[in-house]
């Protein structure tokens, strides 16, 4: 099961933010088709989200792909 199975509601991710900059998260897929959520900082970072459960834990940020 993916994270696309259980999409986050807009008002919920409007809430999160990026526990490592503040900045807001924006809805992303990586590479291999799995959702992230992407901070808008100037150097921005990606978070998985497994089974529609955003991991916001600096421990698992990674560069966010570039466009």
């Amino acid at each position: 099961m993916t994270g696309t199975a259980h999409p986050l509601e807009p008002w919920v991710r409007d809430l999160l933010r990026c526990p490592v900059s503040g900045a807001t998260l924006v809805d992303a897929v990586g590479p291999d088709g799995e959702p992230l959520l992407v901070s808008t900082a100037d150097e921005p970072l990606a978070y998985p989200v497994r089974d529609g459960i955003p991991v916001l834990l600096a421990d698992e940020a990674r560069p966010a792909p570039r466009a």
